[in-house]
């Protein structure tokens, strides 16, 4: 009896909580079929009693991208055509201007310009503010109905109203639409130094780094010759997660790299380095800017998180979001955002971004001089480096160098001298390289 009257009052007890929850739930699906009929009664409105016909799956995928995009900026509906265009981008070559673009204040933003692009080519910058097409107005518009007024055949002229932060007014740019072919890794060598630029985080994008650090560590005759590196991720928008992993653990030989957390706990994923360092432990510094987004802001939070490298330029422009494409019906995808990104010491990138070890601000580009003035400038240059001991009559020779250790000291020279050149040209670029130079003069000889 006593079993039985636990049992009954275990029962009464499930009922009384569970009565109000079912309840809850009840309401909750009514009011949400409540909604589904209001908009069908909206839809046949508006197909039965607008003013003009309209096209029935057109209102549709307009509803649909209407409720993804009220959710934040990335998240969107792909229609059949501009999924396939997103899977050909990640595979290195679509058609078009070669800019990342976000959407701010109704307006669409320039995350950052592709390099060697025709964007790149008209001057256009990270943060710009795109206004008009052509003279339409784009305020109002989604990201996607944006990015397609501003799609069309190559070859063709496209004109774009641009407001700039320390611009007065907007000013217009014209630009030839091209294929745009991105090269994901460009390598150089700069004194000792070997830099690689990485563009965007595309299927080339690890095999094309690893390849510009083997390029670059032969033309110095060696790994060893090598005093550092600097992976410029400037202007970089971002792309496929899975290489910004790739890019991190070249670099690392363990410890995490970076985590996601979406709405559930278990939703989380967490992303390791596995042993192995390209470069053997060389000195790194990495180069960043407000056009640095995305799987960039991973791979330089990572790095300096593990202090790995240096970390030089201008704060990120702070995407910490995970977006998963995910295909529907009709050969179309929804892009929504699910996650977000967390360094590994725990911090989100979202809307804060990585701020630099070191800022460096890019000075704005000299204006263009005349050739009479270069060659003055020239000459007076020339002048001022003739002038020392050696160039006296009657001088005393050094007897404490043989000829081929001056040679040696003189090639040395010459590089000192070409690497500095380079401050007129991309000044955070050797800022990173006296960075390295410096921290290889100090380090303990082998």
């Amino acid at each position: 009896m006593a079993a039985l009257g636990g049992t009954v009052a275990g029962l009464l007890l499930t009922t009384q909580v569970a009565g109000p929850l079912v309840a809850q739930e009840q309401a909750r699906s009514k009011s949400v079929y409540e909604q589904l009929d209001l908009f069908g009664d909206i839809f046949e409105r508006i197909r039965g009693q607008y003013v003009e016909e309209v096209e029935t799956d057109k209102l549709i995928e307009a509803a649909i991208n209407g409720m993804l995009t009220s959710l934040d900026p990335h998240s969107s509906y792909l229609p059949p055509e501009d999924f396939d265009d997103m899977q050909v981008q990640t595979r290195g070559e679509f058609g078009g201007l070669g800019i990342e673009v976000t959407q701010e204040d109704g307006f669409v933003k320039v995350v950052s310009p592709m390099d060697g692009t025709p964007a790149d080519a008209a001057g256009i910058e990270a943060g710009d503010f795109i206004t008009h097409v052509n003279g339409e107005s784009m305020l109002g518009l989604t990201l996607d109905q944006a990015v397609d007024m501003m799609r069309g055949p190559v070859g063709s002229e496209i004109i774009i109203t641009v407001v700039r932060e320390g611009k007065t007014e907007p000013f217009d740019v014209s630009i030839i639409r091209d294929t745009i072919k991105l090269v994901a890794a460009r390598s150089r060598v700069v004194g000792d130094t070997v830099v690689v630029r990485l563009t965007t985080f595309n299927d080339q994008t690890f095999s094309g780094l690893k390849e510009g650090l083997e390029k670059g560590a032969k033309e110095l005759g060696g790994l060893d010759k090598v005093n550092g590196v600097v992976l410029d991720l400037r202007n970089n928008p971002g792309g496929l997660l899975t290489q910004a992993i790739q890019v991190s653990d070249a670099f690392l030989d363990k410890g995490e790299i970076v985590s996601t957390r979406g709405r559930e706990a278990g939703d989380g994923e967490r992303f390791n380095a596995t042993p192995g360092d390209l470069i053997g432990g060389k000195p790194m510094v990495v180069l960043i800017n407000s056009g640095s987004a995305s799987a960039s802001e991973i791979v330089a939070g990572a790095l300096q998180d593990h202090r790995r490298a240096i970390v030089v330029g201008n704060k990120s422009f702070g995407k910490g979001s995970v977006q998963t494409v995910i295909p529907l019906r009709g050969e179309g995808a929804m892009r929504l955002t699910t996650a977000r990104y967390y360094t590994p010491s725990g911090r989100s990138i979202q809307a804060l971004g990585v701020a630099p070890d070191i800022v460096v601000n890019q000075p704005p580009a000299k204006p263009a001089e005349t050739e009479a003035e270069t060659e003055t400038e020239a000459q007076a240059s020339a002048a001022a480096r003739s002038r020392s001991e050696a160039d006296l009559r009657g001088v005393l020779s050094n007897d404490s160098m043989t000829e081929d250790e001056k040679k040696q000291m003189e090639a040395e020279r010459a590089r000192a001298e070409e690497a500095a050149k380079l401050r007129d040209e991309d000044y955070q670029l050797a800022y990173a390289v006296d960075i390295l130079k410096g921290l290889s003069a100090i380090a303990p000889k082998p």
